[in-house]
C-alpha cells in the first residue's frame, strides 16, 4: 500500500505596501492631535520632528507665555493694595525673582513636552528625530545627521507650524531686539521695552512686563489700536490694559528701521507716506508683528505645489494639499502652515478632520466655532464675527444684525472676587436668534467663552441659551444676563 505525503509549503507574509498608514511632519499641537485620533482609527502613525517635540506652542508660544502671565496676575493681586484692603489683607513688600520667574516657566515646558512625547510612544507612534522633505506623494526623506532614510505611507500629513515675522528694515540680535521667541526666555527686564505690534503676542507681553515693572511703548502700523478685535473690546482693552498702565502708544506708524544697541533705535514713520516722524531710543523692542508657515524645504517644489506669497500651502476645505487647484489624495496639511486659523487648538482641530477624511469622510472645521484668547489680567475672548463683521455679513445677505451688553460691574462673584472689570457682547439676528458672535473682557474670559463657542457649535439660538439655568453666584452669569437681554429684543419684535 502506497502512503500519500501532503506537502507543506511554509507561508510567507507579504511585506506592507507603505511602512506606516501615516506619516507626520511636525510634532506640534496639530500634529500630536492628528497622531492621537490616528492611532485611535487603527491607523499606524509615525512623526517627523527635527527640534523639540511640542513644536511653537508648548515650547516657543502658548505654554512658557502662560506661565509668565501667570506670574504677572499673581504680581498684580499682590500690588492691587486697595482690593486687598478691602478683603482684609495686606502685603508688606514683594520681590520678584526674575530667574525664578523664568525658570518656572522652563520647568512648565519641559514637563509638558515629556508628557505629550510620552503619550504617543504609549500608543505605539513611531517618532523619527530628522528633516523630513517629500520625495514624491507616498515618501518622505528623513534626514538627521547626514544619514537619509526614505520612509513610505499611505498618506503624508504636513503640520510644521510656523515662525515670528520680522518686517524689513528691523535687525535682530536676541539681546535687545528680539522676538517672542527670545522674550520668553526673560533673560533681562529691560527698563523701557518698546513692542511692536497690538495683537495677542504684544498685548499679552505688554501684561507681562508692566507687571514687572517696565516702562513699555506700543507700535501699531494700522489705524486702530487691537484691530482684529471688536472695537468695543478693543476701546475698553485700550482704557484698562494700556492708559491705565501708562502705556505709550502710537497708531498708524511703522517701525522703518530698527537698530539693536544701547540704546536700541527706532525711527517710527507714517504707515500711509513713509516718512519719518520720530526717533526712540529704548532699551529694548519686541518684534510681534505675526507669524509665517514655516513651509520652506519640504520638498512641495518636486511635487508641483505652488505655496502663496507667504509660504501658505494651499489646501481644500477637508486639507487635501492643492497642486494647480486640484486635491492631492495622500499629500495632507493643518494648522499654521495653511495660515486658515492660527491658533494652535484650531491645527488640532483640523488634525483630527484631516484624518477622518484620509479614512473616506468629507468632514471640514466649522470656524466661526472655534474661540480664541489672550490671557492679559484681565482676559479677553471671542467666537464668531466681530459686529463689523456680522454687519457686512447682514448686509451682503440681506438680514439684521443686533448686539447687546451686560458688564461684570453687576456680577455678584465679580464683584466679590474685586474684578468687576469687563463686559459680554452677543452678537445675533434679531429675527432667528442666531448666535453671530461673543466678546468677552473681564475675569477667566478665556474659559467662559467656552458656552459660546458650543453654542454657535450646535446653533443653538439666544432665545434658548436664555433658558438655560447658571449656577449662582458665577462668573457665567454675566453671559446668561446678555443671551437673556437678546432674547427680549426677539420677543419684542
Amino acid at each position: 500500500m502506497e502512503i500519500g505525503y501532503t506537502k507543506i509549503i511554509p507561508k510567507v507574509e507579504e511585506k506592507p505596501l507603505f511602512d506606516y498608514d501615516l506619516l507626520i511632519i511636525g510634532a506640534g499641537v496639530g500634529g500630536h492631535g492628528a497622531a492621537i485620533h490616528a492611532v485611535a482609527l487603527g491607523m499606524k502613525t509615525a512623526i517627523v520632528e527635527v527640534a523639540e517635540m511640542g513644536g511653537t506652542c508648548v515650547n516657543r508660544g502658548c505654554i512658557p507665555s502662560k506661565a509668565l502671565l501667570a506670574a504677572a496676575g499673581r504680581l498684580r493681586q499682590l500690588q492691587d493694595k486697595e482690593t486687598l484692603k478691602a478683603l482684609g489683607i495686606s502685603v508688606a513688600q514683594i520681590q520678584v525673582d526674575r530667574a525664578g520667574v523664568a525658570a518656572h516657566a522652563q520647568g512648565i515646558v519641559t514637563k509638558i513636552r515629556g508628557d505629550l512625547t510620552r503619550s504617543l510612544e504609549r500608543l505605539g507612534v513611531t517618532i523619527l528625530p530628522g528633516w523630513g522633505k517629500l520625495v514624491d506623494p507616498q515618501k518622505v526623506s528623513v534626514t538627521q545627521g547626514g544619514k537619509e532614510t526614505l520612509v513610505t505611507a499611505r498618506h503624508i500629513l504636513i503640520a510644521t507650524g510656523s515662525y515670528p515675522w520680522v518686517p524689513p528694515g528691523i535687525e535682530i540680535d536676541g539681546q535687545t531686539v528680539f522676538t517672542s521667541d527670545d522674550a520668553l526666555k526673560l533673560s533681562w527686564l529691560p527698563p523701557w521695552i518698546a513692542i511692536v505690534g497690538s495683537g495677542y503676542i504684544g498685548l499679552e507681553f505688554a501684561d507681562i512686563y508692566t507687571a514687572l515693572g517696565c516702562e513699555v511703548t506700543m507700535i501699531e502700523a494700522l489705524d486702530r489700536l487691537m484691530p482684529s478685535f471688536d472695537p468695543d473690546v478693543a476701546r475698553l482693552a485700550q482704557r484698562v490694559l494700556l492708559t491705565e498702565r501708562d502705556v505709550e502708544t502710537y497708531v498708524g506708524m511703522v517701525a522703518q528701521k530698527v537698530t539693536p544697541g544701547k540704546p536700541v533705535v527706532v525711527e517710527l514713520a507714517d504707515a500711509q507716506t513713509k516718512e519719518l516722524k520720530e526717533v526712540l531710543e529704548v532699551d529694548a523692542v519686541l518684534v510681534a508683528t505675526g507669524r509665517l508657515p514655516a513651509t520652506e524645504n519640504l520638498g512641495l517644489e518636486s511635487l508641483g505645489v505652488q505655496r502663496d506669497r507667504r509660504g501658505f500651502i494651499p489646501v481644500t476645505p477637508q486639507f487635501n494639499v492643492l497642486k494647480n487647484g486640484e486635491p492631492l489624495p495622500t499629500v495632507w496639511a493643518i494648522g499654521d502652515a495653511i495660515g486658515t486659523m492660527m491658533l494652535a487648538h484650531a491645527a488640532a482641530a483640523q488634525g483630527r478632520v484631516a484624518v477622518e477624511n484620509m479614512l473616506g469622510q468629507n468632514k471640514t472645521v466649522n470656524y466661526r466655532a472655534i474661540p480664541a484668547a489672550a490671557f492679559t489680567h484681565p482676559e479677553i475672548s471671542f467666537v464668531g464675527l466681530t459686529e463689523p463683521q456680522a454687519q457686512e455679513l447682514g448686509q451682503k445677505e440681506q438680514f439684521p444684525v443686533a448686539a447687546v451688553r451686560s458688564y461684570f460691574k453687576g456680577n455678584s462673584k465679580a464683584i466679590a472676587e474685586g474684578e468687576a472689570e469687563g463686559l459680554a457682547k452677543v452678537i445675533y439676528r434679531p429675527d432667528t436668534g442666531e448666535l453671530l458672535g461673543v466678546h468677552i473682557m473681564g475675569a477667566h474670559a478665556a474659559d467662559l467663552i467656552q458656552e459660546a463657542a458650543a453654542a454657535i457649535a450646535t446653533q443653538t439660538p439666544v432665545q434658548t441659551l436664555a433658558e438655560i439655568v447658571h449656577t449662582h453666584p458665577t462668573l457665567t452669569e454675566v453671559l446668561d444676563e446678555a443671551f437673556k437681554r437678546a432674547s427680549l429684543t426677539l420677543t419684542r419684535s
